[in-house]
């Protein structure tokens, strides 16, 4: 079917194109610098959507994710990188931003980022759950899509 180019000429859709969130908006900013936790989706091998609560970091401008080499949710990044992101404070899950992209994963500052996701989610300075031997990976991600919505 041939591409429908008339609404990339409508005045209403570039404004909504343009209107569209990005991770330096003063609300997105906040939920993601706060310590809310987030809901990251990836895609199992056989199609199916894997969901998992972790913690998050908004650093330098980039959007990272943090986890140990061998749990699923990591290795269907290293599969497939396209990621979805749910970030939403606890007290109000209709004030939310919701971000779609692609992840690269790296050994490179995996420890000490993790280190910096419990300080700002458990205020320790050592992340206290690491296990002898466990191999950290800190997930880039690069926004195609943010979505900000906040109701009451």
């Amino acid at each position: 079917m041939p591409c429908d180019l008339t609404l990339a000429t409508d005045p209403a859709f570039a404004a909504i194109v343009a209107a569209m969130a990005n991770l330096n908006d003063p609300g997105v900013r906040a939920l993601l610098e706060a310590p809310n936790y987030a809901v990251v989706s990836t895609l199992n091998e056989d199609g199916s959507i894997l969901s998992t609560v972790i913690w998050a970091s908004l650093e330098n401008g980039q959007l990272a994710i943090n986890s140990s080499v061998g749990r699923r949710w990591p290795a269907n990044l290293e599969r497939d990188p396209r990621v979805t992101l749910v970030v939403y404070p606890g007290d109000n899950p209709y004030d939310f931003v919701e971000i779609e992209g692609t992840a690269a994963g790296t050994e490179e500052d995996a420890d000490d980022h993790v280190d910096r996701l419990a300080k700002k989610y458990i205020g320790q300075d050592r992340y206290p759950y690491r296990q002898p031997g466990e191999v950290r990976r800190k997930y880039v991600i690069t926004p195609t899509k943010v979505r900000h919505v906040k109701q009451g």
